[in-house]
C-alpha cells in the first residue's frame, strides 16, 4: 500500500513534471513564496467623512484642475484576483456548459475531466424534490453547489449582498505555468471610458482613477499581479503601487512633517492653503501682468501650485492616516466586521491573505485607488490530494466574498474579476478525505479546461442580463462555450484562444456597465471584440455618469 505523507496545504508544491522554480512567478505559483505580511493591529472606531474642516470654498474647485481624482473618478471600483499557478475555475467552481449556456450540460466524461464524479454532476435531478441540487445560483451566476469558491464567498456575504450580485463566465484557454499570459486588465480599466479635463471637457479614454493612486496591486510588478498586462495597454506613468498589508495603505499618505509639528489637522490644511496662495501670487507677479503664450515656465508654475494644493488636499483627507487604515475600519475588522480580529491578526497564511485583500478593497472601493489586483500564490495544486485545491479555493472565495460585502456596506458598486494562468484536469481518481469532499483529484495542468469569470455587485438591484428571453440571457451569462468533453471551443469567441482579446472582452463589459460601450472602438481600436461587441456584452448598464 502506498502511503502519502501528510502535508500542510500551504507547503510548497513539488511536481515531478515541473522544473525547479527560477523566477518569482514560478516560486509564487508553486507556493514557495506566498506574499502578504502579518503586522498586528487592534481595532478602534473610525469615521470616514463628516470632518469639521475642509478646503476653503475657492480652493475646492481647483482640486480637479490639478488632476486630483476623487471618488474613483466616478467609475465602478474594479478588483482583479490573480490566482497564480493555474487554478480550477470551470465545472467544480463556476459551471460552464455548451452553446446554450451554463446549464446546457456537458457529458459525464466532460465533468469528470473538470473534477466532478458522476454522482456530483450538475445535470442530476433529485428524485425526491425534482430539483438539480448540484446547481447554486445565489449569486446569479451558476456555481456548482459544492464549489469551494462559492462556499468561501458565502461565509462573508450577507443575503442582501448576494441578492444584488450577478456574474458571467468566459471559457478561454491560457498557457499553463508561464509569465507570458497577458491576463491583467488593470491598465485598460484606467483607460476604459470617458472622463473630464480640468475645464470640464470630455476626454475619451479616461477610466478609473483614485484620489491617491490610479492603480494598485499586491505584487511589485508592472501589472500589480502574477500575469502580465497586454503590452499595448501598459502605461508606466500609472504603474501599480504595491499594497499588500495595512501598513502599506497608511504609508501611502505623506504630507511631510507639517502634521507632526503640533498643528491640528485643520491648521495643517490652512497652512498648506496659505503656501499655495503666496506661491500663486508670486508666480503671477513673474508675468508682470502680461498673458504670455504657454511656456516651460508656465508648466513649472502649474506643477508648483498643484504640489501645494495637493498637499493641502492630502492634509485634509488623510492627515490622520488611521482614517484609511483597513485594520481600524470596523466594517472590515471587529465584532461586526467582515473579519474578526483573531483571524485577521493570527499571523497564519489565511490572515496574510485577509490583510492583503482588506488593504486592496479599502483603497479601491473607497475611491483612494481606481483599480487593484489581489495576487494569491500556490494555485498550481495538481499532483496531490484534491483537498489542497479545495482548501485554497475556499480561502480565495472568502477573499472574493469580503470584497463584495465591503462594497455592499459602503453602498458602492463593484466589478470583481477572477483569472489564473492556465488550468488543470482530473483523471477521475477520487479523494475521499474530509477536505477532498469525494471529488476528483487534480492530476495535471490542462489549458483546455480554463475559464475566467467576473461578478458585479450593484447596490440598487441585481444586475440585469441583456436579452428578451431566458435562452438569450443564458448565452450572455456565458460568453463562449465548451465542448461536450469539457474543453474550450476555441472558435466560439475571439477571447477563447487569445488572452489579449480575453482582456478586451473584460474591458468591454466594464465599459458597458457605465453605458459607454459605444466608445470601445475609439478607446481600444478596431479589434475582433469591437467588431461584434453586442455578442460579448453580458449586462445592461448599472450606472449613468458619476457614482
Amino acid at each position: 500500500m502506498i502511503r502519502r505523507r501528510k502535508r500542510n496545504y500551504d507547503d510548497p508544491l513539488l511536481h515531478a513534471d515541473h522544473p525547479r522554480p527560477r523566477t518569482r512567478r514560478e516560486f509564487l505559483s508553486q507556493g514557495f513564496i506566498l506574499g502578504g505580511a502579518g503586522a498586528l493591529f487592534g481595532t478602534s472606531s473610525i469615521t470616514l467623512g463628516g470632518k469639521a474642516f475642509a478646503l476653503s470654498s475657492d480652493m475646492a474647485p481647483l482640486v480637479n484642475s490639478c488632476g486630483i481624482a476623487t471618488l474613483g473618478a466616478g467609475k465602478i471600483p474594479f478588483i482583479c484576483f490573480d490566482l497564480a499557478g493555474g487554478s480550477n475555475q470551470a465545472g467544480s467552481n463556476v459551471l460552464v456548459g455548451q452553446q446554450g449556456g451554463q446549464l446546457d450540460f456537458l457529458s459525464t466524461q466532460g465533468y469528470e475531466r473538470q473534477g466532478l464524479p458522476g454522482d456530483m454532476i450538475p445535470s442530476i435531478v433529485n428524485p425526491n424534490t425534482q430539483t438539480r441540487d448540484n446547481i447554486d445560483q445565489q449569486l446569479g451566476l451558476a456555481f456548482h453547489s459544492d464549489s469551494a469558491f462559492l462556499r468561501g464567498m458565502m461565509t462573508r456575504v450577507s443575503a442582501a449582498t448576494a441578492a444584488n450580485t450577478n456574474g458571467a463566465v468566459i471559457p478561454a484557454r491560457s498557457d499553463n505555468d508561464t509569465s507570458n499570459n497577458p491576463h491583467n486588465p488593470m491598465y485598460g480599466i484606467a483607460r476604459a471610458g470617458m472622463g473630464m479635463d480640468q475645464n470640464n471637457n470630455p476626454i475619451i479614454g479616461k477610466g478609473a482613477d483614485g484620489s491617491l493612486l490610479t492603480l494598485i496591486g499586491s505584487n511589485n510588478s508592472d501589472s500589480g499581479g502574477n500575469s502580465m498586462a497586454p503590452a499595448d495597454l501598459i502605461d508606466l506613468t500609472i504603474r501599480p503601487t504595491k499594497v499588500d498589508r495595512p501598513s502599506d495603505v497608511t504609508g501611502l499618505v505623506d504630507v511631510g512633517d507639517i502634521t507632526g509639528l503640533g498643528l491640528s489637522q485643520l491648521d495643517a490644511v490652512a497652512v498648506m492653503e496659505s503656501v499655495y496662495r503666496i506661491s500663486d501670487q508670486k508666480m503671477n507677479a513673474i508675468n508682470n501682468g502680461q498673458p504670455p503664450a504657454i511656456t516651460t515656465n508656465d508648466v513649472v508654475k502649474d506643477l508648483v501650485r498643484c504640489g501645494y494644493l495637493k498637499s493641502a488636499y492630502l492634509a485634509e483627507e488623510y492627515g490622520n492616516p488611521s482614517d484609511i487604515d483597513p485594520a481600524l475600519d470596523q466594517q472590515i475588522v471587529g465584532a461586526n466586521g467582515i473579519f474578526d480580529a483573531s483571524e485577521f491578526n493570527s499571523g497564519d497564511q489565511s490572515s496574510r491573505e485577509f490583510q492583503k485583500t482588506a488593504s486592496i478593497m479599502k483603497m479601491v472601493i473607497n475611491g483612494f485607488a481606481g483599480a487593484g489586483t489581489v495576487e494569491m500564490g500556490g494555485y498550481d495544486y495538481h499532483g496531490g490530494r484534491r483537498a489542497e485545491g479545495e482548501v485554497k479555493d475556499f480561502r480565495a472565495g472568502e477573499c472574493m466574498g469580503a470584497c463584495l460585502e465591503y462594497a455592499s456596506r459602503r453602498g458602492k458598486p463593484l466589478m470583481l474579476y477572477v483569472m489564473s494562468d492556465g488550468s488543470l484536469s482530473s483523471n477521475g481518481a477520487i479523494d475521499a478525505t474530509a477536505d477532498g469532499r469525494g471529488k476528483g483529484e487534480w492530476t495535471s495542468d490542462n489549458s483546455s479546461t480554463a475559464a475566467t469569470f467576473f461578478l458585479v455587485y450593484n447596490p440598487g438591484s441585481r444586475p440585469t442580463l441583456i436579452g428578451n428571453t431566458t435562452d438569450e440571457q443564458a448565452r450572455r451569462q456565458q460568453i463562449g462555450f465548451m465542448r461536450s468533453d469539457g474543453s474550450v471551443e476555441t472558435s466560439a469567441t475571439p477571447a477563447a484562444n487569445n488572452v489579449n482579446l480575453l482582456v478586451q472582452t473584460v474591458l468591454l463589459n466594464y465599459m458597458a456597465l457605465h453605458n459607454e460601450q459605444g466608445l470601445f472602438g475609439q478607446v481600444f481600436g478596431n479589434t475582433p471584440v469591437a467588431a461584434q461587441q453586442d455578442l460579448y456584452t453580458a449586462f445592461q448598464p448599472i450606472v449613468q455618469g458619476t457614482i
